[in-house]
């Protein structure tokens, strides 16, 4: 058997496992809220025995929607969503920063019995309507593996400048906000995640000691509601990402698992970078979905067999 993906014109595309579960559905409708950041999104994403792994639209956060490219601060605007943090005010509701990142097609879809490769193009708009940044995005589904109970999906990112002038990429941490250096690809998790464990390689520490630093991999695991069962993510940066030769910025990760469940690959926690008119950065993430409590050395031995 091997996997199948749908498309919807116009609406989604979808991944469904040889053994009948949707594991992946990518959205790249529009939404109808402008103030939650009109943009693409993954959700929902499952395990393969069919345990939901994302969240969307929870309570606290509208503009979380399942695992998603943004940037919180770029040059005054805010290609989150929702409320936007200013320096001695706090967050407010300021729609006129609220940006959208545009779905402008798809270069290429393709799938075999055990790959699915989507290259999107797309444009980040400032809510004027300027047009800031192109950006071409890759989705990479591979690696099902029934017998571990696991499966991995890769994005891509190739942001250009359209801009006369540079882009500064932040977040609320640089604008002010100690500890709050969210930005980058973000994945917000279901309710039951909330408490979860959070591991990271050659450390005990958990969740409050690993938020804004540094490591290969980062996991979170947490028991479901209604159901006797574990679920995994593992996140993990492409080699370049963490070499100082080839990437634009240093990662850190902003991770949480109370009030709210987490993760983000944050290209500028602490400080901004410069993105030069008519300059690109690119990273390459990869997040493996795994049914079951792994432990570190499941993971370092499951990462170590997946080749980049």
């Amino acid at each position: 058997m091997s996997i199948r993906v749908g498309h919807a014109p116009g609406e989604h595309i979808t991944v469904t496992a040889p053994g009948g579960t949707e594991i992946l559905r990518y959205v790249y409708r529009p939404d109808p809220d402008p103030f939650e950041s009109r943009k693409p999104y993954a959700h929902p994403v499952r395990t393969l025995a069919g345990r939901t792994v994302t969240g969307y639209r929870p309570s606290d956060h509208r503009w979380h929607k399942g695992l998603q490219m943004t940037a919180s601060h770029l040059s005054g605007q805010n290609f989150w969503g929702g409320n936007s943090y200013v320096h001695g005010e706090g967050y407010l509701a300021l729609p006129e920063r609220v940006g959208s990142m545009r779905h402008d097609g798809f270069d290429a879809l393709t799938a075999t019995d055990d790959r699915c490769a989507v290259t999107e193009k797309l444009t980040w708009v400032a809510h004027g309507g300027a047009e800031w940044a192109r950006e071409r995005r890759g989705l990479l589904v591979h690696s099902v593996d029934e017998d571990a109970g696991a499966w991995a999906l890769d994005w891509s990112i190739h942001l250009t400048n359209l801009r006369t002038e540079p882009l500064y990429f932040g977040s609320p941490t640089t604008a002010g906000r100690e500890l709050a250096g969210y930005t980058g690809l973000q994945w917000r998790g279901p309710r039951d995640f909330t408490g979860g464990r959070v591991l990271a390689p050659g450390t005990d520490a958990g969740a409050a000691e690993l938020m804004g630093g540094q490591s290969p991999w980062l996991a979170f695991t947490a028991e479901h509601d209604e159901v006797d069962a574990h679920s995994t993510l593992v996140f993990a940066h492409a080699p370049e990402n963490l070499d100082e030769r080839t990437a634009i910025h240093p990662s850190h990760w902003f991770v949480r698992a109370e009030p709210i469940p987490s993760v983000a690959f944050s290209w500028a926690f602490f400080e901004e970078f410069e993105l030069p008119p008519g300059e690109s950065f690119a990273y390459r993430y990869r997040i493996v979905v795994a049914d079951g409590a792994w432990d570190r050395d499941r993971i370092g031995a499951h990462l170590a067999a997946l080749p980049w």
